[in-house]
């Protein structure tokens, strides 16, 4: 919950001054890139938002070094443009449109598809800027790729949801982009996931990603209406050419179209529930079945895979009320494999689980933000 009119900070130096005064006021404040996942994460008690959409703008780009850094309120749309010229490309694709924030997808830890190959933020991320909950200005990690010295605050900063410090300025690792960049779609018989990942196992393939969708997962993104594997190969002539070979040992497989990807990405309806469920690769296909259990509850309700990854994340509509019942009691019964991305407000009260490590998360709080400012109740560790 936010109220109030956002403050929107154009510099580091205005982001510190804003949670300075805050910290004088004891006013929390709610972080937010451009407003696009506000429904992401549990919900924040009552705090004025303060946005980053005005911090933007590509601070450093070495190509030769396949380094960037940029200020958090830059969309990753705005990288590509960037980065395309010189054959390079940011390989994080979260969820959600490229109007998404660099800063967002860090503090998130928000990873898609490319993640199989590319690895989380995480892998991607080498060092930020920060202002502390006290209005301290940070650095961490470095704009080189080897930079290891002091404690790994980058690691801890990604993926905290920016209740340890409000993220100014990220330097992330680019890739070259492959010469050939193709996807695949394989058709999967029903019944045939367990056969299928078996084959994957033993098939001679090193794909960009690997996502399987159900019937109506398909059918949203227009892939037809039976279960399917995208397989996204990229590389050289000779290395897509022959792992093109060996997907044959996978059935039958005809090219994607070109957009599947952004089309896959921003397929979830407003106000949709989503859940990810983790186990290890080699059980995925039982995992595939529990979720698909979940989504027959509801007509509107869909399920992909990150098969190397071994997650299943699962969208359901907002008014399909029997498989967002189901979609929480799942999350609460196993709060260790089980991440909720997005759900109601009031669901959230079901998954009072305490997370593991919770003492030590709040004194990590305590350490970087006193005064509990940042993103209030985000965690749900705070007393």
């Amino acid at each position: 919950m936010t109220s109030g009119v956002a403050l929107q900070p154009a510099t580091t130096a205005d982001v510190a001054a804003a949670v300075i005064e805050a910290a004088a006021r004891g006013t929390p404040l709610r972080i937010a890139g451009r407003g696009l996942w506000l429904d992401a994460g549990r919900p924040t008690r009552d705090a004025a938002p303060l946005s980053l959409a005005a911090l933007t703008g590509i601070v450093a780009y070495t190509p030769g070094d396949l380094t960037l850094t940029a200020r958090a309120g830059t969309t990753l749309g705005q990288i590509a443009e960037a980065t395309a010229p010189h054959g390079q490309w940011l390989t994080l694709d979260p969820f959600g449109s490229a109007d998404g924030t660099l800063g967002a997808t860090i503090a998130t830890a928000s990873a898609g598809p490319l993640a199989h190959a590319f690895g989380t933020p995480r892998d991607v991320t080498l060092g930020i800027e920060a202002v502390t909950g006290d209005g301290a200005v940070i650095r961490a990690g470095g704009r080189v790729v080897k930079n290891v010295a002091g404690f790994d605050l980058t690691r801890l900063f990604t993926g905290a949801w920016g209740t340890l410090g409000v993220l100014t300025e990220v330097t992330v690792r680019l890739r070259a982009r492959p010469a050939v960049d193709e996807t695949w779609c394989v058709a999967v018989a029903p019944g045939g996931v367990d056969a299928l990942c078996a084959a994957l196992r033993a098939a001679p393939l090193a794909p960009l990603a690997l996502e399987l969708l159900d019937a109506r997962a398909a059918h949203v993104i227009g892939l037809g209406t039976s279960d399917a594997l995208l397989v996204r190969l990229g590389g050289n002539d000779d290395a897509v050419a022959a792992q093109r070979t060996a997907l044959r040992v996978l059935g039958q497989a005809a090219p994607a179209p070109p957009d599947v990807w952004s089309t896959l990405r921003t397929a979830e309806p407003p106000g949709a529930a989503v859940v990810r469920l983790s186990t290890l690769p080699g059980r995925l296909a039982a995992l595939w079945r529990t979720a698909g259990d979940i989504t027959a509850l509801g007509h509107g309700a869909w399920r992909h895979a990150s098969v190397g990854r071994g997650i299943v994340r699962l969208v359901v509509p907002a008014h399909e009320r029997a498989a967002l019942d189901a979609l929480v009691r799942a999350a609460a019964a196993q709060p260790a494999t089980t991440v909720a991305e997005r759900l109601p407000a009031a669901a959230w009260t079901a998954l009072a689980s305490p997370m593991p490590n919770a003492e030590l998360a709040r004194r990590v709080k305590r350490a970087f933000d006193p005064g509990a400012l940042l993103n209030p109740g985000m965690l749900g560790i705070e007393p």
